[in-house]
């Protein structure tokens, strides 16, 4: 979640995170990264006998990515730590979870956010089977192709049309469903009957690494700002083009807002 939280706080709002980095160097570098992006760290907390969860990148000559995920000390938090968070916790306005991390924190801080009267975002990455709790707490879910052919339990989902139908599975489960295509673009689609398409910004692409995170950090930021549905994706679609026509060495430098090495 942090490299989604530094694209919360890249686009001018406020962004905090709870979670856990690991007893090292990698861990004490992140930190510094959160802070220097301007995100609140205060309750992502450092493991003590854990390393640092993190995903390994794997490229092609496309631009196009992989990951293996190593989840580290993402795996120690737990509700202790959403407890600790609560002052902060009734001040937010939409809670942006991931599957990174044990299901039994992100119900925790969902029931908590709930009752203050928030929203709750899942981009349900890395992929898994959730339980009925957290599934009925969330507001909106995230995916791209991968998680959403897991998750609504449908082949080919990497073009507009397959990510509709996707969608519209997955709104038999959630009440609303954002289904990313990569270069193809994203598919909105609720139970209120609200269903658009907004194709891929035409750019050229240096490395898609990142575009995920990206999107739906800008996604939660329109949330968070009063945007309507369809503005927020708008907003996160541009986001997520111009930072893979950005070189990774770019996306470091001040001016760009920053990220998370990983």
């Amino acid at each position: 979640g942090g490299n989604q939280a530094v694209s919360v706080a890249r686009a001018g709002v406020r962004s905090a995170m709870i979670g856990a980095v690991g007893d090292d160097d990698f861990g004490r570098a992140l930190l510094d990264n959160l802070e220097r992006c301007g995100v609140d760290s205060r309750f992502v907390r450092i493991a003590a006998g854990a390393g640092s969860g993190m995903s390994v990148a794997i490229f092609d000559d496309g631009g196009d990515y992989g990951a293996v995920i190593v989840s580290g000390s993402n795996l120690t938090l737990g509700e202790k730590d959403i407890a600790a968070a609560t002052e902060m916790v009734a001040q937010t306005a939409v809670l942006l979870l991931q599957n990174e991390v044990p299901e039994a924190a992100n119900i925790a801080a969902a029931r908590a956010v709930r009752r203050h009267g928030g929203r709750i975002v899942l981009n349900a990455a890395p992929a898994r089977k959730l339980t009925g709790e957290l599934i009925a707490l969330t507001d909106i879910v995230i995916v791209n192709a991968i998680e959403a052919e897991f998750l609504a339990g449908i082949p080919v989902v990497d073009t507009l049309e397959g990510a509709a139908e996707a969608a519209r599975m997955l709104i038999k489960s959630y009440p609303a469903a954002i289904v990313t295509a990569g270069g193809e673009g994203v598919v909105y689609c609720d139970r209120d009957g609200q269903a658009f398409a907004l194709a891929a910004i035409p750019v050229k692409v240096v490395s898609t690494h990142g575009a995920g995170d990206e999107f739906v950090g800008a996604f939660a930021a329109g949330l968070a700002r009063g945007h309507q549905v369809e503005a927020a994706i708008a907003a996160a679609n541009a986001a997520a083009a111009l930072l893979v026509a950005t070189p990774e060495r770019e996306r470091e430098r001040p001016e760009t807002g920053g990220r998370l090495r990983r």
